[in-house]
C-alpha cells in the first residue's frame, strides 16, 4: 500500500433514490440475511426529490469505522451495517490512482477503515423508505470506492442484507426483487423491469401526513406479522404469485386500470395483513382513510382508475396519477380537503417538481382558499387544514449515480470528517 504515511484520503459520493412498493414486501422467511416470503415490485422515485447522498472515503489514518446520518454520529456495530461491510470487503478488488500515488491490493481493504457520511432529503423512519435508500446507497458507493467488479443485481443481494426494499433501489424505473429459493440466498436479487422512461406519464404525488418515527418499525412489525397471521401466509402462497405476473404485464402494456387496480388492493391487503397480526398493528391514520376514500370516490366517478395509492409502513400516501393532467386535478382536491395552516408558506407546503402547482393554476395562499369542492361531492365538504405535513410531486426516477462534483461531498477531502 503506497503512502503509508496516512496521509492521503481516497473519496466516492453518489446518490440513490428511494422507492415505493407496489407489489408489497412484508416477512421474512430467514431475518438474519433478509430473504422475503414472497416477490415485490416497486417504483423508483426521482432523487432530484427523494434520494440519499452518502460520501465513503477509506484512509491508513482512520483507527476506526465510522459513520454519520444527517450530522449525527451512529454507531455501526449493528449486525446489518456489518453484514453489508463485510460483503463489500470481500469482494473489494485491486485498486490504484497513479496520479495520487495511491495503490490499494486486494488483501489491503481489510486493514482500511471507512468514514461514512450519509444524508437524506426527507424524512427518516417515517414510511418513506428512507432505509432503502440509505443501504442501497451505502453498499453502491462502498462498492465504487472498493473497485467491486459485481453487477448491479449482484449488489442488490448485498444492499438486501442491510434492508430487504434497498435492493429494489439499486436500479431506476421499474424494479422487481425476485425472492429465490436458495437457502444462502444467492438468488434473491432485484432486476429491472422497465427504465424510468418506459411509462413517464406517470406523475407521483406524495401526502406526508406523518414525518414522525413510527411506533412499530417494519423489522419488528414483519415479525410478528410472519409469527402470527394467517392472512400474511395465505397472501404470500397464493395471491403475491398471481399479482407479480399480473403487475409485470401491466407495467410492460403501460396498462394503468390494471396497474391502479393492484396497486390499490395489494396495499390495502398489506394493512389487512397489519390488523390480522397479534398485537394488530395501526400504520396508517384517519387522514390516509379520507384520502383513499375520495381517490375510490373520484375513480369510480371517472368509471376508470384516475390515480393508484398506496401505503408503506406508515400514514403517508404515496399516490400515482395516470398523466399530467390527471395529476394537476388530484394536487388540486387535495389542497382543498387538505390546505394548510394560515401561517404557512405554500413553497415549502408543495415540494419536488413545482410545475404542477404552476399547472393548477395556484401560485399562493389566495388560489388555495378559492378552489372550487371537487364534483364527486355532494354534501358539503369538510376541510381538514393541517392534517397534512406537506406534499412532494415527483415521478419514476433513475437509479444510482456517482457525483463527481467535490462540492457535493459529505465528507473533507482533505480529513476525511464531516464537512
Amino acid at each position: 500500500m503506497a503512502e503509508e504515511t496516512g496521509n492521503w484520503v481516497l473519496m466516492v459520493t453518489a446518490q440513490t433514490p428511494t422507492n415505493i412498493a407496489v407489489i408489497k414486501y412484508w416477512g421474512k422467511r430467514d431475518e438474519t440475511l433478509i430473504l422475503p416470503v414472497n416477490d415485490s415490485i416497486s417504483v423508483t422515485l426521482d432523487p432530484d426529490h427523494l434520494c440519499t447522498t452518502t460520501t465513503v472515503a477509506v484512509s491508513p489514518s482512520f483507527v476506526n469505522d465510522r459513520m454519520w446520518l444527517n450530522d449525527k454520529e451512529i454507531s455501526l456495530s449493528g449486525r446489518r451495517f456489518q453484514n453489508c461491510l463485510r460483503e463489500i470487503r470481500n469482494r473489494a478488488c485491486d485498486f490504484e490512482d497513479k496520479q495520487k500515488g495511491i495503490k490499494i491490493e486486494k488483501k489491503d481493504w481489510e486493514k482500511l477503515h471507512v468514514h461514512i457520511a450519509s444524508y437524506n432529503n426527507f424524512p427518516t423512519a417515517a414510511g418513506l423508505a428512507s432505509s432503502a435508500a440509505g443501504f442501497a446507497c451505502l453498499v453502491f458507493s462502498l462498492a465504487k470506492l472498493m473497485n467491486l467488479r459485481e453487477d448491479q443485481s449482484q449488489l442488490s443481494a448485498i444492499a438486501r442484507q442491510g434492508s430487504g426494499s434497498a435492493c429494489r433501489s439499486l436500479f431506476g424505473g421499474f424494479v422487481k426483487w425476485i425472492m429465490g429459493k436458495d437457502e444462502k440466498g444467492s438468488d434473491s436479487l432485484a432486476v429491472q423491469l422497465a427504465d424510468e422512461e418506459h411509462w413517464n406519464d406517470l406523475v407521483i404525488i406524495i401526502a406526508v401526513v406523518s414525518s414522525r418515527q413510527k411506533e412499530t418499525s417494519s423489522t419488528s412489525g414483519m415479525r410478528e406479522s410472519v409469527e402470527t397471521s394467517l392472512l400474511l401466509q395465505h397472501r404470500a402462497k397464493e395471491v403475491v404469485p398471481k399479482r407479480i405476473v399480473q403487475m409485470e404485464k401491466a407495467i410492460k402494456n403501460r396498462d394503468f386500470s390494471s396497474f391502479a387496480q393492484l396497486a390499490c388492493a395489494d396495499s390495502n391487503q398489506f394493512h389487512a395483513v397489519c390488523l390480522d397480526t397479534s398485537p394488530p398493528i395501526f400504520y396508517m391514520n384517519d387522514t390516509s382513510h379520507r384520502i383513499i376514500s375520495y381517490v375510490e370516490k373520484w375513480n369510480r366517478s371517472e368509471g376508470s382508475p384516475q390515480v393508484a395509492y398506496t401505503f408503506d409502513a406508515g400514514p403517508n400516501a404515496v399516490m400515482i396519477a395516470r398523466n399530467r393532467k390527471v395529476a394537476t386535478q388530484l394536487l388540486q382536491r387535495l389542497l382543498f380537503f387538505f390546505p394548510p395552516n394560515s401561517d404557512t408558506d405554500l413553497n415549502s407546503y408543495v415540494l419536488g417538481d413545482k410545475s404542477i402547482l404552476h399547472d393548477a393554476g395556484i401560485e399562493g395562499m389566495k388560489d388555495v382558499e378559492e378552489l372550487p369542492p371537487p364534483e364527486i361531492n355532494t354534501a358539503p365538504a369538510q376541510k381538514y387544514q393541517g392534517d397534512v405535513s406537506y406534499f412532494i410531486c415527483t415521478r419514476p426516477g433513475r437509479g444510482p449515480v456517482l457525483l463527481s462534483d467535490e462540492s457535493k461531498a459529505l465528507l473533507n477531502p482533505e480529513t476525511g470528517m464531516p464537512k
